[in-house]
C-alpha cells in the first residue's frame, strides 16, 4: 500500500510540474498572432508569423510585466531598430539584410540627464 502512495505522489507531482503555459494563436489578418507566456501567466513574448515566419513587430516583457525588448521581422529576417532595454541601460541594433549596421548604447544616467 506505501508503495502505491508513493507512486501516485510521483505521478501527481509530476504532472503538476509538467504543466506549461501553453502558447496562444489566433488567426489575424492573414496571419498568426502568437502569445507566449512565462509561468506566473503574464504576457512573455508577442508578434506574429506569416506563411511560418517570423513577421513584424516582437515585443517581450520580463514577469513583472515590463517591456524587455523590441524586434522587427521581415519573412523571418531581422529589419530596422531593435530595442534591448534593463535597469541600467538602453541598447538600439540596427538591422539590415539581417546582419546588424550599427549598435548605440545609453546608460540610464545619460537618459535622465537629458530630460
Amino acid at each position: 500500500m506505501k508503495k502505491y502512495i508513493i507512486i501516485t505522489l510521483m505521478l501527481v507531482s509530476g504532472i503538476l510540474f509538467s504543466q506549461n503555459i501553453q502558447p496562444k494563436l489566433e488567426a489575424v489578418n492573414k496571419m498568426v498572432k502568437a502569445t507566449y507566456y512565462h509561468d506566473n501567466g503574464g504576457v512573455m513574448q508577442e508578434g506574429f508569423f506569416k506563411n511560418g515566419k517570423l513577421q513584424g513587430e516582437w515585443i517581450s516583457y520580463d514577469e513583472t510585466g515590463n517591456k524587455t525588448a523590441i524586434a522587427n521581422y521581415d519573412q523571418g529576417k531581422k529589419v530596422g531598430k531593435w530595442f534591448h532595454w534593463n535597469r541600467s541601460s538602453l541598447n538600439e541594433v540596427d538591422y539590415s539584410n539581417n546582419r546588424i549596421a550599427s549598435v548605440k548604447n545609453w546608460k540610464r544616467e545619460a537618459i535622465a540627464d537629458d530630460n
